[in-house]
């Protein structure tokens, strides 16, 4: 029988290097924090459980969790690390979590690209050759600020040398350590108890365990990761903008194999947490985020448009060039061509939104409704001021402004500003004949 699989994502850490006030791991990636990435990877290996360690300040990263995170089913539980001490302290300030044998999984909470994929081949590795600890390396061509791999004269791994512990030899090794490791658990926690703050840093190391375990005869094993940009993080801008371009392919990738088309992926941005459905159009320049958001099939989206959270386009509705929706519902074959745009509403199947078409859904304070009907013709530069309704198969006038509390009934044509039903002209008596 196999023993339990524990996982445990370290989010202790401040990241300061990237300039923000907030925790490096609650950063935006494509509609989800950065710890969500490997929090959503490692659900897909089923865990029985999964411990977040984080700071004194947790800064948000418990409820990013709890919103953002994917599966519910599996049991996520948090622990803190009071004072930044290592990766080694933060692994401890959770080990009571781990006192049925099983193994367990560490990773960082900044590793957005690492996929359930080679976390899975990971695991079954590390149980195949029965080690105590097993950890994921790569090669990397220019391998500054990571641990080297350090290896015995049979190729063993013998220990991992931090970079600013590493003299120049051990520095021009290209085999690095990814920070993921899996280990035999509660075992492998009296092992790490033991070791000690001796690293220029004087910090508690995870990466001091190959080495302690090493000395005691203990199995310990690596695996190597061939695609290194699986197992980037980031701690600057500069990578941080690398992992974003990455991820974002991912994206349009998966969008393009289930049949999306997506006419210029090099302009296109797509958050994670969109639904494409196949036969959609994406043409060049649009922004689609979400969550919430779903583009139906024959949709057409862009060219350059902005498709904001909780925007539902039914099949073959349209919006196109420089318009903008947010929380917006447009109903089967609705077009908003031009210009545009529609906050807060609800437009009814086979309407015609005109180029400059403004819901005013704002009054400074509250966030208010426009519901417009179906078959209806928004005319040109029309402002509908919020909470107001445009009835079914009703028409506004150009430059019409449709007041707060206004309901334009069903077949009306309302005009002007402010705007009133559009007087008929009265047909001749037969006094006047």
């Amino acid at each position: 029988m196999t023993s339990p699989l524990y996982a445990a994502v370290l989010a202790a850490g401040e990241g300061t290097r990237l300039g923000g006030a907030k925790p490096k791991v609650l950063t935006p990636l494509w509609g989800l924090p950065a710890i969500c990435w490997p929090v959503n990877a490692i659900f897909g290996l089923e865990p029985a459980r999964l411990d977040v360690v984080v700071g004194a300040d947790s800064g948000g990263i418990r409820e990013s969790v709890a919103n953002f995170a994917l599966d519910s089913s599996i049991q996520v539980e948090f622990a803190v690390q009071s004072e930044p001490r290592g990766t080694g302290h933060a692994v401890l300030a959770a080990k009571d979590a781990w006192t049925e044998a099983g193994s367990l999984l560490v990773m960082y909470g900044d590793c957005p690209l690492t996929s359930t994929g080679l976390l899975s081949a990971l695991v079954a590795h590390h149980r195949e050759v029965e080690a105590k600890l097993t950890v994921l390396t790569t090669v990397l061509d220019d391998p500054t600020g990571y641990g080297r791999i350090v290896r015995g004269e049979e190729g063993h791994l013998a220990a991992i040398v931090e970079e600013a512990d590493a003299d120049e030899i051990i520095r021009g090794v290209e085999e690095v350590n990814t920070g993921i490791y899996v280990m035999e658990v509660p075992a492998v926690l009296e092992d790490l108890a033991t070791v000690e703050a001796g690293n220029a840093q004087g910090e508690i190391y995870l990466t001091d365990l190959v080495s302690a375990l090493c000395a005691r005869g203990a199995k310990v094993s690596s695996f190597q990761a061939d695609d290194c940009t699986e197992v980037l993080g980031f701690n600057n801008q500069t990578e941080l903008a690398v992992a974003r371009a990455l991820l974002q392919k991912e994206i349009l990738a998966e969008h393009l194999e289930a049949g999306v088309e997506i006419v210029d992926p090099n302009s296109t941005f797509i958050d994670k947490t969109v639904t494409l459905e196949p036969g959609a159009c994406i043409l060049p320049g649009t922004v689609i985020e979400g969550p919430g958001t779903v583009v139906g099939a024959g949709c057409v989206v862009g060219p350059m448009a902005h498709l904001r959270a909780g925007t539902h386009l039914e099949p073959g509705s349209k919006v196109g060039n420089f318009t903008e929706t947010k929380q917006t519902h447009l109903g089967a074959g609705a077009k908003a061509n031009h210009l545009s745009y529609l906050g807060d509403a609800e437009v009814g199947p086979g309407s015609n939104i005109g180029a400059g078409t403004i819901t005013a859904n704002y009054d400074g304070k509250d966030k208010h409704r426009t519901v417009i009907g179906k078959d209806a013709f928004v005319g040109s530069g029309t402002v509908i001021v919020a909470p107001a309704s445009v009835g079914d198969g009703s028409t506004t006038g150009a430059g019409a402004i449709v007041t707060r509390e206004s309901e334009v009934p069903d077949g009306d044509t309302w005009v002007g500003v402010p705007a009133r039903p559009l007087k008929k002209a009265t047909p001749p008596s037969e006094d006047d004949a």
